[in-house]
């Protein structure tokens, strides 16, 4: 319970956070600055322009995720939608269950209303919910790969589901479940996924780990001949640049010349650049807190 004095000390925090909008941008406002104050942060940071929300600024694709845990990107999305070209709620999983059958499931979270308002607010937004392989052994995999029948099934499950539901495709995350192994497999089954989405008009982008392991200057996960070879088959790459340290090696969450590498060594040529989506996150991790993996850095904190 909060004492008299607690009370007293969170009103006066209420007071350091601005909740009027702003009819300047932050360049304007003076806070984008190499070297930001946390009381800034926390007093500005619900302050936006009201005359530039609609405004875009950068010409490529923007992809946000929506995650159930954090309702406010659910507002975020509906406000400044018309920053975003696809917006990814994390809602679905896949899971096979036996020859040829498979079910989805986290339709439980799906929420049509919100669709509808945010398609209301922006005409171009693609809605692109993330899909997880749930709960898939090597040998279910394995199964998969080496029958054409389970691969036509599969896609013409994802691709029923996404006309039910109203989607307009699916953010697949799939690529680091296999730890390096069948990529030949992998990279057929995507094509094969890819073909089958688009020939419906929907959407396929990929999460792809780092191409730069991070702490050594080894090759990721997925490496220039991954993606040479789908590039021109997968709508956009979704490239994990963030968690670059851990407790052990606590340091930058995404180092500059790290994330450029990243994107460098999949590309050296620039030719497929518009479809490498850079991650950014919007977060800090606090190594020093207890516990073995650290923890977001909260508002709250």
């Amino acid at each position: 319970t909060l004492s008299k004095t607690d009370a007293k000390k969170v009103a006066t925090k209420k007071l350091e956070e601005k909740t009027l909008h702003s009819d300047k941008n932050v360049q304007d406002r003076g806070l984008v600055v190499v070297d930001p104050k946390a009381k800034d942060i926390i007093l500005e940071h619900q302050s936006y322009c009201s005359t530039k929300m609609k405004e875009r600024h950068f010409s490529g694709d923007v992809l946000g995720y929506v995650t159930p845990w954090n309702s406010h990107g659910y507002d975020v999305a509906k406000i400044f939608g018309n920053k975003f070209t696809l917006i990814s709620p994390v809602w679905l999983q896949v899971k096979r269950r036996g020859k040829e059958m498979f079910q989805f499931t986290g339709l439980h979270d799906a929420d049509k209303g919100w669709m509808k308002d945010v398609r209301k607010t922006s005409k171009n937004i693609k809605i692109v919910p993330r899909i997880l392989f749930d709960g898939w052994t090597y040998q279910d995999f394995e199964s998969v790969f080496g029958s054409e029948d389970e691969i036509e099934e599969l896609s013409k499950s994802m691709v029923l589901l996404a006309k039910n539901e109203n989607f307009d495709g699916f953010v697949v995350e799939v690529w680091s479940q296999l730890g390096n192994q069948k990529r030949t497999e992998l990279i057929h089954l995507l094509v094969h996924l890819s073909e089958a989405l688009h020939e419906a008009q929907l959407k396929l982008i990929l999460v792809i780990p780092p191409a730069v392991a991070a702490g050594t200057n080894q090759p990721g996960m997925f490496t220039k001949k991954e993606f040479h070879q789908l590039a021109s088959a997968i709508d956009s790459f979704s490239l994990m640049t963030y968690d670059y340290s851990t407790p052990q090696r606590p340091g930058p969450n995404s180092p500059l010349p790290w994330v450029r590498a990243c994107v460098q060594v999949l590309d050296p040529d620039s030719k497929w650049r518009n479809k490498i989506l850079l991650g950014l996150n919007f977060y800090g991790m606090d190594y020093s807190a207890l516990g073995g993996s650290g923890e977001p850095i909260l508002g709250s904190r």
